[in-house]
């Protein structure tokens, strides 16, 4: 794993634009950067990111399992008890569910340590699955990058194909896509997964969080009052079980994408778990709630994280008694989970973080994430990769 310098593409702001790109730059400091790439070998992405995922998504499946048979690991996740029968209703029928990311500390040479498992609203796709691939493409084509140069990215394909598995469990229904307005990255990535059931033949509609209504029978409806019979969400579940319509969510008849039972895995609360019961695992850091943080070692260091937090908010991190990096934000009122410092590996003036793609159940693909700050928060750097044996 190597960082190498790359001259831009011309005019890829303007071609990023046309297609609906539009968060490429973000406060005026770039989101995507093209500047330099990542360069892996074969036998890294295969046997180093690629192999470990597929396990620790099986690991996280089984967790769920325990979860689902224990209130008082349930309790752990704070979620509120009403939801509890729910969310076990989901996981018994096994709803079927879409997508994944685990956050990877890897630089090349040690295994893949797990940070974080993001398995309900993840971003960063669009950039993941189209738009680095094309910059692999138009690259190659330009004589900048070698001609066998290949990437770890099947997302588009396997997207589309598990589309079409669910909309063969979904045929008679429409498939509404929403999230929140005002956020120009959540709706760019929104629109490319729409564009991609629409690929696989599911009839799609769309509309926006702030504007989902409710019935007189306790049903989700649209702004053209039709009932939302199927709907993927990019809204966290936590978000969903304090609004003012949670008391519905137990009554409504809506098929959720992400279904309810994936509120346990965009939860902290997994880390501690995972390390219960897979001890020493080699992809995995040790974590514990408070009451066993004491297990983790203050010289080699140890991070602070909200079980509800997102983006990288709300995160400390402690080496020696002394703070190091932190982050401010919302969450922690929900309490917290300590896990071991693994610090990110710094290439140049950058930490990397690598996003392992998981659709359905099979490993898809990698995006890479930079940042000068040892925390990687929403508006750290884009980077591509690129395989070459």
């Amino acid at each position: 794993m190597i960082r190498v310098p790359i001259s831009e593409r011309p005019h890829w702001r303007n071609q990023a634009e046309a297609i609906g790109f539009k968060f490429h730059t973000m406060h005026e400091e770039p989101y995507w950067d093209e500047r330099a790439y990542y360069q892996f070998t074969l036998k890294q992405i295969e046997q180093d990111i690629e192999g470990p995922s597929s396990e620790l998504h099986e690991m996280l499946m089984y967790i769920v399992d325990k979860v689902c048979d224990d209130d008082e690991l349930m309790r752990r996740f704070a979620i509120p008890q009403p939801f509890w029968h729910m969310i076990r209703r989901s996981w018994l029928r096994r709803d079927p569910h879409l997508y994944g990311r685990f956050d990877l500390s890897y630089d090349g040479n040690h295994n893949a340590k797990l940070l974080e498992a993001n398995y309900d609203t993840p971003t960063s796709l669009f950039e993941t699955a189209y738009w680095q691939w094309l910059w692999l493409e138009q690259q190659v084509n330009a004589g900048l990058l070698p001609r066998q140069s290949d990437q770890f990215n099947s997302l588009q394909e396997q997207l589309i194909s598990r589309f079409r598995h669910l909309h063969k469990l979904n045929r008679t229904k429409s498939l509404h896509f929403s999230c929140c307005k005002g956020s120009e990255e959540d709706k760019g990535t929104i629109d490319y997964l729409k564009s991609c059931a629409i690929e696989a033949g599911v009839r799609c509609k769309f509309v926006y969080v702030e504007d989902i209504g409710i019935d007189s029978n306790d049903q989700f409806t649209d702004l053209e009052d039709n009932t939302i019979n199927w709907c993927f969400k990019l809204y966290p579940w936590e978000f969903m079980f304090e609004d003012e319509y949670a008391d519905a969510l137990t009554k409504s008849s809506t098929t959720w994408l992400e279904p309810s039972w994936k509120a346990l895995l965009s939860n902290k609360a997994i880390l501690p778990l995972l390390w219960q019961y897979f001890p020493n695992h080699p992809n995995l850091l040790p974590a514990y709630f408070h009451d066993q943080k004491h297990q983790l070692s203050a010289l080699q260091g140890i991070v602070k994280k909200p079980i509800f937090s997102r983006e990288g908010a709300n995160i400390e991190i402690r080496k020696e008694g002394k703070v190091i990096a932190q982050s401010a934000g919302s969450y922690g009122e929900e309490g917290y989970i300590y896990q071991a410092y693994s610090p990110l590996p710094k290439f140049a003036d950058e930490h990397v973080v690598v996003g392992s793609w998981v659709i359905g159940d099979e490993p898809a693909g990698i995006g890479l994430r930079a940042d000068r700050s040892l925390i990687t928060q929403d508006l750290s750097r884009f980077i591509p990769h690129i395989i070459l044996t």
